[in-house]
């Protein structure tokens, strides 16, 4: 950490640095390109220059640089914001003798930039230094703290002279840096502070690099990251220079033992601070990092499955989120506290489960607690929902094991239905009904929400997920999705849409007809969609509000309609007495016998008809023509012999 070599320093996914040189006429763009490549000063340039490239190996990091010069003329603005908008960073210009081009930038420059969108690395550069008027001496960053306030996206200024050769080199060093080595993701300029995201991630490192777990890197440790980091090893004398640099600013950042986690944060806060930002960012990308500060998607194989396919953590894994849990279950109650999950998630870049669908989708205790099972449910949702993204989230932890061991990929959906057993661990169940149906009610419940009589519409897919103990030693991850009555037609325009579906849930309100009306069209619809597509699902309906004073013609056409259709005769459950039928039971049952409970349509029945017809007559025809052909060989035989006999 004291020294980056420029071998050492890896640019990651840039192949090339595109610079476009931008600013009012007049203001030096093509004699500052023109001068940064020749390394001689021309007075006579062309107005514009043609794409420039710079020799690769003017810079350290040896990545090849593409200046684009641009024109000021102001019928020519779309063709200069059509190349800004491809930059990889901008160089604005103004003239140090012409104050109003300076002035320029703020007005229309830099605003400009932000009506296109573009979110690159900005280098001021003031050209023509040696023409500023001497008596009129302001500092650069007197000129430029005002402007700088305002636009953040601006990195680096400088001033340069092209005619003198003064710092010409430094402009399009300061541009490819700002491109390779960016400030924005690491350092916040305002509080002079490493940005979260960075913090999380050298706290990983830290961790990783820590390999006896005692808090602290020792100098072997340290200097194993520095030969990893750097391809080169620390001298004892440097590694004692570079902990009294520490301990002289802060003294909790080193201890008997090495230099401390806050220590670690402190030095690579220091390096950026004196601008040394290359040294972060190597260490960063080593640790397979991106320039977003997250690891890199490379570093994940894709999986490869169809939709009637699911994934699902393996044992291995499951056996390394136990271990995680147990180590930040700080106070041994056997849940982990909100404070305790975010430490766990610390060394991720935020924590995946902030937010939709995974917020509100496990069971809590009163303190919004997470137990073992509803930990591990989480974990299930996100595996099956987003397979890369749970995997990534289990290497931020310290999974270290090879990224496919991690999850498996469950048998088809249409095998299992031959089988007529599903090996899954993790089932997911469609939950449709209508408005008020019960639905949100039902998902409450099953993460052991209190019931509550206010009614609050869902209005997008919701989750809620929990384990279901079928038999001693037999648990399954049942994971419930809600859709709401104004998603279906969206589903049904879907072929695919039943294909990672396990088992649906009709529910209705029994005590309103009009509820089971529509909750037995949706299951007609949803049957119907299955059969077409192929991705015919086990259905149950379920009778919610048991409490209520129920239609006995509705429950009389409910019993009638499941067994036209094929499925079990509709389960009673009240929420708000807690009589739930063992109804999360019989979902996982049914889910366990795919070839079970599969509705059928009338026109599914016809079409089953239908086709047993056509198989029929096509196996008489079969027959029929079997019989003609064994008779015209018995005929050829017969006058073949009677030909010999003639």
């Amino acid at each position: 950490m004291v020294r980056a070599s420029a071998n050492s320093v890896n640019p990651h996914v840039h192949s090339g640095v595109r610079i476009v040189v931008a600013g009012d006429q007049g203001t030096g763009k093509s004699s500052l390109i023109s001068t940064a490549a020749s390394e001689n000063f021309r007075p006579n340039v062309a107005p514009v220059l043609p794409p420039t490239t710079l020799a690769v190996d003017l810079y350290p990091d040896h990545v090849p640089i593409t200046v684009i010069d641009t024109t000021s003329s102001i019928p020519d603005i779309d063709r200069v914001s059509e190349e800004l908008k491809r930059a990889d960073t901008v160089v604005l210009t103004y003239a140090c003798d012409r104050p109003e081009t300076l002035e320029s930038l703020s007005t229309f420059w830099l605003p400009h930039l932000r009506n296109l969108e573009v979110r690159v690395p900005v280098i001021v550069v003031g050209c023509k230094l040696d023409l500023r008027d001497e008596s009129q001496q302001v500092s650069l960053e007197q000129v430029m703290s005002p402007i700088m306030q305002q636009f953040r996206e601006i990195e680096t200024c400088i001033e340069c002279s092209a005619s003198r050769q003064i710092q010409v080199p430094e402009v399009f060093y300061y541009a490819q840096k700002a491109v390779l080595h960016p400030t924005a993701p690491l350092f916040d300029q305002e509080t002079q502070t490493l940005k979260p995201r960075c913090v999380r991630a050298l706290k990983r490192i830290f961790i990783l690099c820590d390999h006896d777990r005692d808090g602290a890197l020792s100098d072997a440790e340290l200097n194993d990251f520095q030969v990893k980091c750097f391809n080169a090893p620390l001298q004892p004398s440097e590694i004692i220079g570079v902990k009294k640099v520490v301990q002289d600013k802060l003294s909790e950042g080193v201890n008997e033992r090495g230099l401390t986690l806050t220590g670690f944060l402190f030095l690579h806060a220091l390096f950026i601070e004196k601008g040394r930002l290359e040294t972060t960012w190597t260490v960063l990308r080593k640790f397979g990092y991106n320039d977003d500060i997250k690891l890199a998607d490379d570093l994940f194989p894709p999986l490869k499955y169809t939709p009637d396919q699911s994934v699902e953590l393996t044992n291995e894994a499951i056996e390394f989120l136990k271990t995680i849990f147990d180590a930040f279950d700080a106070d041994f109650d056997g849940m982990l506290r909100p404070c305790e999950l975010e430490e766990l998630f610390s060394t991720a870049p935020e924590s995946p489960w902030i937010g939709n669908p995974y917020e509100d989708a496990a069971e809590r205790n009163a303190f919004q607690g997470l137990s073992l099972d509803a930990f591990l449910s989480e974990w299930a949702l996100m595996t099956l929902l987003n397979p890369t993204f749970s995997v990534e989230n289990l290497i931020y932890l310290g999974y270290s094991g090879d990224p496919l061991s991690a999850v498996r990929v469950t048998r088809k959906r249409r095998t299992d239905r031959k089988r007529q057993l599903s090996e899954r661990n993790v089932l997911q169940c469609f939950v449709f009904g209508p408005r008020n149906a019960g639905k949100s009610a039902l998902l409450n419940s099953f993460i052991g929400r209190p019931y509550s009589e206010a009614y609050n519409p869902t209005i997008e897919d919701r989750y809620a997920v929990n384990v279901v103990d079928i038999a001693k030693e037999n648990k399954k991850y049942l994971v419930l999705k809600e859709i709401p009555e104004s998603g279906v037609e969206k589903l049904l325009a879907n072929k695919e849409s039943l294909a990672s579906c396990d088992i649906a849930v009709f529910v209705h309100d029994r005590s309103v007809e009009s509820s089971w009306r529509a909750s037995s069209e949706l299951l007609v619809n949803i049957a119907g969609h299955g059969e077409n597509t192929g991705f015919e699902v086990p259905c149950l309906i379920v009778a919610a509000k048991d409490d209520l004073e129920s239609f006995t013609s509705a429950i009389q056409d409910s019993i009638r309609v499941s067994q036209d259709m094929g499925v079990e005769a509709p389960i009673p459950i009240s929420v708000k007495l807690g009589d739930f039928n063992n109804v999360f039971h019989r979902i996982v049952k049914a889910a366990e016998h795919p070839h079970l409970s599969i509705p059928e349509t009338e026109a599914g029945k016809n079409r089953k008809h239908y086709n047993k017809l056509i198989g029929r007559s096509l196996m008489c025809v079969s027959v029929g023509a079997a019989v003609a052909l064994v008779g015209l060989g018995a005929y050829r035989i017969y006058a073949a012999r009677k030909s010999a006999s003639g």
